[in-house]
């Protein structure tokens, strides 16, 4: 007759002491050694799981995009030679919101009369541009 105490034991060949009791040899539960003993199987079947992966906010509001007076009296030149700006009325006419433009801005100054046409301007870029004989056509709200 075997003793009791005997199933208790290691063995050589069997499944030892406590491996066959209860939950066994499964090596932690859940995410538990993903890192150290189970790395292979985590590298083969979970290949993302370390690193970083963004996220994308479908919520974010668009930058209004804004441009100074001073600015399109600089580029001039470049705005006729290129053709974005064209002659109307003895006026530089420009279609700002075709350029991608949101805001205008009264930083600068105004030599030539223009005819800008923009969803939004500040009380400072209209005068400015009025004092040099144009005119500002707004499409959208007047921000001050």
């Amino acid at each position: 007759m075997k003793q009791k105490t005997k199933k208790y034991r290691g063995s050589l060949y069997g499944r030892g002491k406590k491996a066959g009791r209860g939950k066994g040899k499964r090596g932690g539960s859940g995410m538990a050694g993903l890192g150290k003993h189970r790395w292979i199987w985590m590298v083969k079947y979970m290949p993302d799981h370390y690193g970083a992966h963004g996220f994308v906010y479908h919520g974010a509001k668009k930058e209004p995009k804004a441009i100074n007076v001073g600015e399109i009296d600089r580029k001039y030149d470049y705005l006729v030679n290129s053709g974005v700006a064209t002659m109307k009325d003895d006026k530089i006419s420009l279609d700002l919101e075709q350029m991608g433009y949101d805001i205008l801005l009264g930083a600068g100054q105004v030599g030539r009369p223009f005819h800008l046409k923009v969803a939004k301007a500040t009380e400072k870029a209209i005068q400015k541009i009025r004092d040099a004989g144009g005119e500002v056509e707004l499409n959208g709200d007047k921000e001050e």
